[in-house]
């Protein structure tokens, strides 16, 4: 692994400004910013065997995912920790797969498809406790670029940075400069590489609003930065990487809905019809300001959250209420202002929203006129940022905090069944 030092500055974590003193020839200011180290890896690095190793705690929890009693989970760039779930109020941390660079996974028939950077992999989890991988589709997910004597560049490692800068510096008041050696951009223009609700016990498991991971039918779909990429799992064992479709840049999320494909942009919401599954075909675009762009559909309504954020650039926290009835058109209905939505899931017409260190929310959304009058819950005290609803009234959170799990028979009343906490290093 190689990293070289870069730099990239952002608007919004220029935090709180500090003058010191000011005068015409002297101010002095504390600025805060994000300091992005590029990795590069070679092929080699990156194509190691996966480690199936015991059961690790949780410390930098990402995407969740739902399979017949388990709960995979994503430690970001690290790999999936394997959740026995057949008792919710003690779920059994079992096994995590070593995975360099994992970011998301789905699973059909009992094979797990997990990204290991530019790799697509397929590990049989028959056995939860005993994972095997049975194959490796090389070449399939873009880098961030490739320098021939570094490798890849797979991702940006972050540290926060605070010093005090002088007026007269050619960084004062500026969201990028460059510095003698040194050079700080907008970390939205170079932010890191590339997640249906149905009953119980299933071929397919269910993701969350976030995924960039899903399947559909005999197929698997999973949207990097710029394309969706489809691959033919007919063949559980051997998926078969069958088209790139260009989509635009930015792109977070994919929510398949009936025939159609709803895919979430920092810069919209793209809808495709999925009739050939093979070749999706581009059917509109809902625009929206900057910013980070999970959604759910139910019928003729989908729900789209945007939020800023260290990567979205946007300055809009807010629920999109979205007529999709004609999906050549879509239209904006009504906003509903939040706190920091993220990721969200629907269940008989009750919407549950993950809004950031706000909490759990869920509203009642049988009228879409009136959904800041019907909040039905809101649960505070910890981050939330994803959740799937389960046909059997479980909620799956995820934060940053751990994993919590809630029984909601009654929307009105969630309680608290279960949490796996992130175990923090000590500092």
């Amino acid at each position: 692994m190689k990293k070289i030092p870069f730099y990239l500055s952002i608007v919004s974590v220029f935090a709180l400004l500090i003058f010191q003193s000011c005068t015409q020839d002297l101010c002095d200011r504390s600025a805060t910013y994000i300091r992005y180290d590029p990795v590069y890896l070679e092929v080699d690095e990156i194509r190691q065997a996966i480690q199936i190793q015991g059961a690790t705690p949780l410390k930098n929890p990402g995407k969740l995912y739902y399979y017949n009693d388990y709960i995979i989970i994503n430690e970001r760039r690290e790999g999936l920790h394997i959740i026995d779930n057949r008792n919710p109020e003690n779920p059994e941390n079992i096994a995590f797969v070593k995975i360099p660079g994992n970011i998301d996974m789905a699973v059909k028939n009992g094979i797990l498809y997990a990204d290991n950077y530019i790799d697509l992999l397929a590990i049989d989890i028959q056995n939860p406790a005993q994972p095997k991988l049975i194959s490796r589709t090389e070449d399939v997910f873009n880098s961030l670029g490739l320098n021939q004597d570094l490798g890849h560049l797979v991702y940006y490692e972050e540290t926060e940075i605070t010093e005090e800068i002088n007026c007269t510096d050619g960084r004062w008041g500026s969201p990028w400069f460059r510095n003698d050696d040194l050079v700080f951009f907008d970390a939205a223009e170079a932010s890191g590489a590339a997640v249906n609700n149905s009953g119980l016990p299933t071929a397919v498991g269910i993701g969350g609003s976030l995924a960039q991971f899903t399947i559909s039918e005999q197929f698997l779909y999973v949207v990097d930065e710029w394309d969706l990429k489809v691959f033919d799992v007919t063949d559980c064992n051997n998926p078969d990487f069958v088209n790139t479709v260009n989509v635009g840049w930015g792109i977070e999320t994919i929510y398949p809905y009936e025939d159609n494909l709803f895919i979430g942009a920092a810069d919209g919401m793209y809808i495709f019809d999925n009739t050939n599954p093979i070749m999706p075909r581009f059917l509109s675009k809902f625009e929206h300001a900057r910013a980070c762009d999970p959604v759910v559909v139910d019928g003729d309504i989908a729900y789209v959250t945007l939020r800023d954020g260290t990567n979205c650039e946007g300055f809009d926290n807010q629920l999109d209420v979205v007529d999709v009835s004609t999906l050549t058109r879509p239209r904006l209905l009504k906003t509903y202002p939040m706190e920091n939505p993220h990721g969200l899931a629907l269940k008989d017409k009750n919407l549950y929203l993950c809004d950031g260190d706000a909490g759990l929310k869920a509203f009642d959304v049988t009228d879409w006129e009136t959904i800041d009058e019907n909040q039905l819950a809101h649960i505070k005290g910890f981050s939330t940022y994803d959740v799937i609803a389960l046909p059997n009234d479980i909620l799956l959170v995820i934060g940053k905090d751990g994993f919590y799990q809630f029984e909601a028979e009654n929307p009105k009343d969630l309680k608290e069944i279960s949490v796996i906490p992130v175990e923090r290093d000590a500092e």
